[in-house]
């Protein structure tokens, strides 16, 4: 069965990770992805660490099975081979500060008159409109502005999240806004305009925060306890923490008798309501229970209980946990000669009929598929 996006063509001018994220997942999802970078030094995630070989793994990550071509648009030949490439193309994918493509005559208003069939994507950090659209943003910043920090963290100290959230939410939304535009496309013939700032991304994920904060004009806990459900967070065993949760009365009385406590009728637990006011004293009542037996048991116990809990992993555990292996959510990237060389995450999108690889096709060399674009061009 061919993969869904087979036959689309995504011209990609993005770069680091934002819009390369957004055209990674569209690739996995079958699309061809031609990545147009400067001659001579491309993409500048090429020299990104962690590297292997002087290959940078974080390019190879959201890069695997693109194809490149360097392309100088002051030189009027490529800039002819590139008028070529945009005529064939279905989606136009950038992320650069407003204004940036314009000076090169790349804008939606100029490529839309010439292309009118092609999406034209742009993901940046506060995006098109505001008065801060063309204002620089990098991933820490817009996890500041968006408030993540605040809750990962303390006043005092606040954290950035371990995972580039910012920059990934916005490529996530990109994707979302592209599949919706080519649908409507359908309709009527017509290319549209997909403009995702990171900055509103990063808010659109903060559902929980901006819903208590509207209410209460308090910020959610920054515990790793849930600000809505009670017990939902660490408890310590006696070899360290892990998680437990329940979320409804039901699994609250199967936790008390897991656990042999005697909470089920005392009326400071009676519902989740109650169970919030005192979440602190449940915790401390709980962990004096889970402090006598290490995580293992408790794991297990619980998960036998039906109820949710888990460890809390490392990297190095999660890249070897049987159900995400399971479920090709790790896997190798190649090399160009087929040797696997990196590990990546998998893509997370399981569809009947579509075939769900243990590995991902080589990251392009620079300017490496120039041959074979020239070829495509070629044919009808």
């Amino acid at each position: 069965m061919p993969l869904p996006l087979n036959g689309v063509t995504i011209v990609d001018f993005s770069r680091i990770l934002s819009g390369p994220y957004a055209t990674m997942i569209l690739a996995d999802l079958g699309a061809a992805v031609i990545k147009v970078e400067r001659p001579g030094k491309g993409d500048d995630a090429r020299r990104l660490p962690p590297l292997k070989d002087g290959k940078s793994a974080y390019f190879a990550a959201v890069n695997r099975g693109k194809r490149s071509i360097a392309l100088d648009l002051d030189v009027e030949a490529d800039r002819a081979l590139l008028d070529r490439i945009l005529a064939r193309a279905d989606v136009l994918v950038e992320n650069f500060r407003p204004g940036v493509m314009a000076r090169h005559g790349l804008d939606w208003d100029t490529l839309h008159g010439r292309f009118p069939q092609m999406l034209y994507a742009s993901v940046s950090g506060y995006g098109q409109t505001g008065p801060d659209a063309k204002r620089p943003a990098y991933d820490t910043v817009v996890q500041a502005r968006g408030g993540l920090m605040g809750l990962t963290g303390t006043p005092a100290e606040p954290r950035r999240a371990g995972s580039s959230v910012g920059d990934l939410a916005g490529g996530m939304f990109l994707v979302q806004g592209i599949l919706a535009a080519l649908y409507a496309r359908q309709a009527d013939g017509m290319g549209r305009r997909i403009d995702v700032g990171q900055l509103d991304a990063q808010v659109a994920l903060m559902d929980q925060a901006i819903a208590q904060a509207a209410l209460n004009d308090t910020a959610p806990s920054n515990a790793t306890r849930h600000p809505s459900i009670a017990p939902c967070e660490a408890v310590a065993a006696s070899d360290g923490p892990f998680v437990l949760a329940a979320g409804t009365d039901a699994q609250f009385e199967t936790l008390c008798l897991t656990l042999q406590l005697p909470l089920a009728d005392d009326p400071r637990f009676a519902d989740n309501s109650a169970r919030l006011t005192h979440a602190r004293l449940l915790k401390r009542l709980i962990e004096a229970v889970t402090l006598e037996f290490p995580r293992s048991h408790w794991l297990a116990k619980l998960t036998a209980a039906g109820i949710p809990c888990a460890p809390i992993q490392s990297m190095e555990q999660v890249m070897k946990d049987p159900q995400l292996l399971a479920r090709n959510m790790i896997v190798d990237v190649l090399d160009r000669y087929g040797r696997a060389t990196f590990k990546a995450a998998g893509n997370p999108i399981k569809i009947s009929g579509m075939e769900d690889r243990p590995a991902r096709p080589a990251p392009p060399e620079l300017d490496g598929n120039r041959a074979d674009i020239l070829r495509w061009l070629d044919t009808d």
